[in-house]
Protein backbone atom coordinates (compact mmCIF):
# COMPACT_ATOMS: atom_id res chain seq x y z
CA UNK A 1 0.00 0.00 0.00
CA UNK A 2 1.50 3.40 -0.96
CA UNK A 3 2.36 5.83 1.80
CA UNK A 4 1.07 9.38 1.93
CA UNK A 5 4.33 10.88 0.64
CA UNK A 6 4.27 8.71 -2.50
CA UNK A 7 0.63 9.59 -3.13
CA UNK A 8 1.36 13.30 -2.74
CA UNK A 9 4.29 13.07 -5.17
CA UNK A 10 2.07 11.34 -7.75
CA UNK A 11 -0.54 14.09 -7.44
CA UNK A 12 2.13 16.74 -8.03
CA UNK A 13 3.48 14.82 -11.04
CA UNK A 14 0.04 14.48 -12.66
CA UNK A 15 -0.66 18.18 -12.07
CA UNK A 16 2.60 19.14 -13.80
CA UNK A 17 1.80 16.84 -16.73
CA UNK A 18 -1.67 18.38 -17.03
CA UNK A 19 -0.10 21.85 -17.22
CA UNK A 20 2.04 20.69 -20.17
CA UNK A 21 -0.85 19.06 -22.05
CA UNK A 22 -3.05 22.11 -21.47
CA UNK A 23 -0.29 24.41 -22.77
CA UNK A 24 0.12 22.22 -25.88
CA UNK A 25 -3.64 22.39 -26.44
CA UNK A 26 -3.58 26.20 -26.36
CA UNK A 27 -0.52 26.39 -28.63
CA UNK A 28 -2.12 24.09 -31.22
CA UNK A 29 -5.33 26.10 -31.08
CA UNK A 30 -3.42 29.31 -31.78
CA UNK A 31 -1.41 27.80 -34.66
CA UNK A 32 -4.54 26.31 -36.21
CA UNK A 33 -6.30 29.67 -36.24
CA UNK A 34 -3.26 31.47 -37.67
CA UNK A 35 -2.77 28.93 -40.48
CA UNK A 36 -6.39 29.27 -41.58
CA UNK A 37 -6.06 33.06 -41.63
CA UNK A 38 -2.93 32.92 -43.81
CA UNK A 39 -4.62 30.54 -46.25
CA UNK A 40 -7.65 32.82 -46.51
CA UNK A 41 -5.35 35.76 -47.38
CA UNK A 42 -3.70 33.91 -50.29
CA UNK A 43 -6.77 32.06 -51.59
CA UNK A 44 -7.99 34.90 -53.90
CA UNK A 45 -4.78 34.68 -55.97
CA UNK A 46 -5.26 30.98 -56.68
CA UNK A 47 -8.95 31.41 -57.37
CA UNK A 48 -8.01 34.04 -59.95
CA UNK A 49 -5.41 31.71 -61.49
CA UNK A 50 -8.07 29.01 -61.79
CA UNK A 51 -10.37 31.48 -63.57
CA UNK A 52 -7.64 32.27 -66.11
CA UNK A 53 -7.00 28.56 -66.74
CA UNK A 54 -10.72 28.10 -67.38
CA UNK A 55 -10.63 30.93 -69.88
CA UNK A 56 -7.89 29.16 -71.81
CA UNK A 57 -10.06 26.08 -72.23
CA UNK A 58 -13.07 28.25 -73.01
CA UNK A 59 -11.18 29.88 -75.86
CA UNK A 60 -10.14 26.71 -77.66
CA UNK A 61 -10.70 23.00 -77.31
CA UNK A 62 -7.40 21.76 -78.74
CA UNK A 63 -4.98 23.26 -76.22
CA UNK A 64 -1.97 21.00 -75.77
CA UNK A 65 -0.25 21.03 -72.42
CA UNK A 66 1.83 18.43 -70.57
CA UNK A 67 -0.03 19.35 -67.40
CA UNK A 68 -3.36 18.01 -68.74
CA UNK A 69 -4.66 14.78 -70.17
CA UNK A 70 -5.35 14.93 -73.93
CA UNK A 71 -8.62 16.36 -75.23
CA UNK A 72 -9.71 12.94 -76.55
CA UNK A 73 -9.55 11.55 -73.00
CA UNK A 74 -7.02 8.85 -73.88
CA UNK A 75 -4.75 8.42 -70.90
CA UNK A 76 -1.33 6.92 -71.17
CA UNK A 77 -0.82 4.36 -68.43
CA UNK A 78 1.60 5.71 -65.87
CA UNK A 79 4.74 3.68 -65.27
CA UNK A 80 6.36 5.74 -62.52
CA UNK A 81 4.47 7.50 -59.76
CA UNK A 82 5.62 10.30 -57.52
CA UNK A 83 4.05 10.61 -54.07
CA UNK A 84 4.26 13.72 -51.94
CA UNK A 85 3.53 12.45 -48.42
CA UNK A 86 2.78 15.13 -45.83
CA UNK A 87 3.41 14.23 -42.17
CA UNK A 88 4.33 16.21 -39.06
CA UNK A 89 7.66 17.05 -37.45
CA UNK A 90 6.63 15.54 -34.11
CA UNK A 91 4.13 13.17 -32.55
CA UNK A 92 1.60 13.55 -29.73
CA UNK A 93 -1.15 14.00 -32.33
CA UNK A 94 -3.08 10.77 -31.97
CA UNK A 95 -3.16 8.63 -35.13
CA UNK A 96 -2.46 11.57 -37.44
CA UNK A 97 0.98 10.45 -38.68
CA UNK A 98 0.15 6.73 -38.58
CA UNK A 99 -2.87 7.09 -40.88
CA UNK A 100 -0.94 9.07 -43.51
CA UNK A 101 2.01 6.66 -43.48
CA UNK A 102 -0.33 3.66 -43.69
CA UNK A 103 -2.03 5.14 -46.77
CA UNK A 104 1.34 5.83 -48.39
CA UNK A 105 2.54 2.27 -47.77
CA UNK A 106 -0.60 0.91 -49.42
CA UNK A 107 0.17 2.94 -52.56
CA UNK A 108 3.84 1.93 -52.53
CA UNK A 109 2.86 -1.75 -52.41
CA UNK A 110 0.46 -1.16 -55.29
CA UNK A 111 3.08 0.74 -57.33
CA UNK A 112 6.58 -0.39 -56.28
CA UNK A 113 8.18 1.73 -59.00
CA UNK A 114 7.44 4.99 -57.19
CA UNK A 115 9.39 7.97 -55.96
CA UNK A 116 8.82 9.36 -52.48
CA UNK A 117 8.89 13.05 -51.59
CA UNK A 118 8.28 13.45 -47.86
CA UNK A 119 7.25 16.47 -45.82
CA UNK A 120 7.85 16.20 -42.07
CA UNK A 121 10.46 14.58 -39.86
CA UNK A 122 8.15 11.77 -38.67
CA UNK A 123 7.52 10.47 -42.17
CA UNK A 124 11.15 10.84 -43.22
CA UNK A 125 12.42 8.83 -40.23
CA UNK A 126 9.78 6.13 -40.69
CA UNK A 127 10.42 5.55 -44.40
CA UNK A 128 14.18 5.51 -44.00
CA UNK A 129 13.93 3.15 -41.03
CA UNK A 130 11.83 0.76 -43.11
CA UNK A 131 14.18 1.07 -46.10
CA UNK A 132 11.90 3.01 -48.45
CA UNK A 133 14.03 5.16 -50.76
CA UNK A 134 13.21 8.85 -50.27
CA UNK A 135 13.98 11.10 -53.24
CA UNK A 136 13.80 14.30 -51.20
CA UNK A 137 12.53 15.35 -47.79
CA UNK A 138 11.29 18.77 -46.71
CA UNK A 139 11.72 19.37 -42.98
CA UNK A 140 10.73 23.02 -42.92
CA UNK A 141 7.32 22.87 -44.63
CA UNK A 142 5.41 20.85 -42.01
CA UNK A 143 6.34 23.11 -39.10
CA UNK A 144 5.15 26.33 -40.74
CA UNK A 145 3.55 26.07 -44.19
CA UNK A 146 4.07 29.15 -46.37
CA UNK A 147 3.62 29.78 -50.08
CA UNK A 148 7.38 30.27 -50.77
CA UNK A 149 8.04 26.86 -49.21
CA UNK A 150 5.21 25.33 -51.24
CA UNK A 151 6.77 26.87 -54.37
CA UNK A 152 10.09 25.18 -53.56
CA UNK A 153 8.37 21.81 -53.24
CA UNK A 154 6.45 22.45 -56.46
CA UNK A 155 9.67 23.22 -58.35
CA UNK A 156 11.17 19.88 -57.29
CA UNK A 157 8.06 17.94 -58.30
CA UNK A 158 7.64 19.82 -61.58
CA UNK A 159 11.25 19.16 -62.53
CA UNK A 160 10.73 15.43 -61.98
CA UNK A 161 7.49 15.56 -63.97
CA UNK A 162 8.81 17.66 -66.86
CA UNK A 163 11.93 15.52 -67.25
CA UNK A 164 9.85 12.33 -67.36
CA UNK A 165 11.15 10.85 -64.10
CA UNK A 166 7.55 10.46 -62.96
CA UNK A 167 4.40 10.12 -65.07
CA UNK A 168 1.92 11.02 -62.34
CA UNK A 169 2.25 12.95 -59.09
CA UNK A 170 -0.06 12.33 -56.14
CA UNK A 171 -0.37 14.03 -52.76
CA UNK A 172 -1.19 12.05 -49.62
CA UNK A 173 -2.22 14.22 -46.71
CA UNK A 174 -4.78 14.67 -43.93
CA UNK A 175 -7.76 16.91 -44.47
CA UNK A 176 -9.71 18.16 -41.44
CA UNK A 177 -13.37 17.24 -41.93
CA UNK A 178 -14.53 18.89 -38.72
CA UNK A 179 -13.29 19.68 -35.23
CA UNK A 180 -13.58 16.05 -34.17
CA UNK A 181 -12.15 14.11 -37.10
CA UNK A 182 -9.94 14.23 -40.17
CA UNK A 183 -9.60 12.04 -43.24
CA UNK A 184 -6.51 10.93 -45.16
CA UNK A 185 -6.81 11.95 -48.81
CA UNK A 186 -4.91 10.91 -51.90
CA UNK A 187 -5.21 13.46 -54.70
CA UNK A 188 -3.66 13.29 -58.17
CA UNK A 189 -1.74 16.50 -58.59
CA UNK A 190 -0.48 16.01 -62.17
CA UNK A 191 -1.67 15.65 -64.82
CA UNK A 192 -5.03 17.42 -64.41
CA UNK A 193 -8.30 16.44 -65.99
CA UNK A 194 -9.62 19.14 -68.31
CA UNK A 195 -13.12 18.68 -66.92
CA UNK A 196 -11.82 19.77 -63.52
CA UNK A 197 -11.64 23.28 -64.94
CA UNK A 198 -14.52 23.37 -67.40
CA UNK A 199 -17.39 20.94 -67.78
CA UNK A 200 -19.55 20.32 -70.86
CA UNK A 201 -22.27 22.54 -69.39
CA UNK A 202 -19.81 25.38 -68.92
CA UNK A 203 -18.56 24.96 -72.49
CA UNK A 204 -22.09 25.38 -73.80
CA UNK A 205 -22.64 28.38 -71.55
CA UNK A 206 -19.55 30.27 -72.75
CA UNK A 207 -19.53 29.10 -76.33
CA UNK A 208 -20.26 32.63 -77.57
CA UNK A 209 -17.33 34.19 -75.71
CA UNK A 210 -13.94 34.71 -77.29
CA UNK A 211 -10.61 35.26 -75.54
CA UNK A 212 -7.30 36.07 -77.15
CA UNK A 213 -4.01 35.07 -75.52
CA UNK A 214 -0.56 36.34 -76.40
CA UNK A 215 1.64 34.75 -77.52
CA UNK A 216 -0.56 31.60 -77.32
CA UNK A 217 -2.88 29.71 -74.95
CA UNK A 218 -0.14 27.09 -74.45
CA UNK A 219 2.35 29.77 -73.38
CA UNK A 220 -0.15 31.23 -70.93
CA UNK A 221 -0.73 27.80 -69.39
CA UNK A 222 3.03 27.27 -69.18
CA UNK A 223 3.29 30.40 -67.02
CA UNK A 224 0.16 29.80 -64.96
CA UNK A 225 0.48 26.13 -64.05
CA UNK A 226 3.62 26.28 -61.83
CA UNK A 227 1.94 28.89 -59.63
CA UNK A 228 -1.30 26.94 -59.61
CA UNK A 229 0.51 23.71 -58.66
CA UNK A 230 2.36 25.56 -55.90
CA UNK A 231 -0.96 26.92 -54.66
CA UNK A 232 -2.46 23.42 -54.69
CA UNK A 233 0.47 22.12 -52.62
CA UNK A 234 0.21 25.09 -50.26
CA UNK A 235 -3.46 24.32 -49.68
CA UNK A 236 -2.60 20.68 -48.92
CA UNK A 237 0.15 21.76 -46.52
CA UNK A 238 -2.21 24.07 -44.64
CA UNK A 239 -4.99 21.47 -44.56
CA UNK A 240 -2.54 18.90 -43.25
CA UNK A 241 -1.11 21.37 -40.73
CA UNK A 242 -4.63 22.18 -39.53
CA UNK A 243 -5.51 18.49 -39.25
CA UNK A 244 -2.31 17.86 -37.28
CA UNK A 245 -3.02 20.54 -34.71
CA UNK A 246 -6.68 19.60 -34.57
CA UNK A 247 -5.62 16.01 -33.81
CA UNK A 248 -3.15 17.28 -31.22
CA UNK A 249 -5.84 19.42 -29.61
CA UNK A 250 -8.10 16.35 -29.35
CA UNK A 251 -5.24 14.25 -27.98
CA UNK A 252 -4.32 16.88 -25.40
CA UNK A 253 -7.98 17.35 -24.46
CA UNK A 254 -8.27 13.60 -23.85
CA UNK A 255 -5.02 13.71 -21.87
CA UNK A 256 -6.40 16.53 -19.71
CA UNK A 257 -9.59 14.57 -19.06
CA UNK A 258 -7.61 11.44 -18.20
CA UNK A 259 -5.35 13.47 -15.91
CA UNK A 260 -8.40 14.86 -14.09
CA UNK A 261 -9.85 11.37 -13.65
CA UNK A 262 -6.50 10.15 -12.31
CA UNK A 263 -6.28 13.14 -9.96
CA UNK A 264 -9.75 12.38 -8.58
CA UNK A 265 -8.64 8.82 -7.79
CA UNK A 266 -5.34 10.00 -6.30
CA UNK A 267 -7.08 12.61 -4.14
CA UNK A 268 -9.46 9.92 -2.87
CA UNK A 269 -6.51 7.63 -2.12
CA UNK A 270 -4.63 10.51 -0.48
CA UNK A 271 -7.59 11.42 1.73
CA UNK A 272 -8.03 7.80 2.79
CA UNK A 273 -4.36 7.54 3.69
CA UNK A 274 -4.49 10.81 5.60
CA UNK A 275 -7.66 9.73 7.39
CA UNK A 276 -6.03 6.42 8.29
CA UNK A 277 -3.01 8.25 9.71
CA UNK A 278 -5.23 10.62 11.70
CA UNK A 279 -7.29 7.69 12.99
CA UNK A 280 -4.10 5.86 13.96
CA UNK A 281 -2.76 8.93 15.79
CA UNK A 282 -6.05 9.40 17.64
CA UNK A 283 -6.05 5.72 18.58
CA UNK A 284 -2.48 5.98 19.86
CA UNK A 285 -3.31 9.13 21.88
CA UNK A 286 -6.40 7.50 23.37
CA UNK A 287 -4.45 4.34 24.12
CA UNK A 288 -1.71 6.37 25.82
CA UNK A 289 -4.27 8.32 27.83
CA UNK A 290 -5.92 5.08 29.01
CA UNK A 291 -2.55 3.66 29.95
CA UNK A 292 -1.67 6.80 31.95
CA UNK A 293 -5.04 6.70 33.70
CA UNK A 294 -4.53 3.04 34.67
CA UNK A 295 -1.04 3.86 35.86
CA UNK A 296 -2.30 6.68 38.11
CA UNK A 297 -5.06 4.46 39.54
CA UNK A 298 -2.56 1.71 40.30
CA UNK A 299 -0.19 4.16 41.95
CA UNK A 300 -2.98 5.61 44.09
CA UNK A 301 -4.09 2.13 45.07
CA UNK A 302 -0.55 1.15 46.10
CA UNK A 303 -0.15 4.28 48.21
CA UNK A 304 -3.46 3.68 50.02
CA UNK A 305 -2.52 0.11 50.74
Amino acid sequence: MPNIKTSKNRITSVKNTRKITNAMYLISSSKLRKAKEELSHTRPFFERAEVEIKRVFQSTSNVKSPYFYPEDGKKKKAETYGYLVITADKGLAGAYNHNVIKKAEERLKLHPNSKLYVVGDVGMRYFRKHHYPVEESFFYAAMKPTFPRAREIASVLLEAYNTGEVDEIHIIYSDMENELSSDVRRVRLLPFERKEFISEEEKDHVSGKEYHFEPSPEAVLERLMPSYVAGYIYGALVDSFSAEHNARMNAMSNANNNAQELLDKLYLEYNRLRQAIITQEITEVCGGARAQKKKRKKKKYDESA
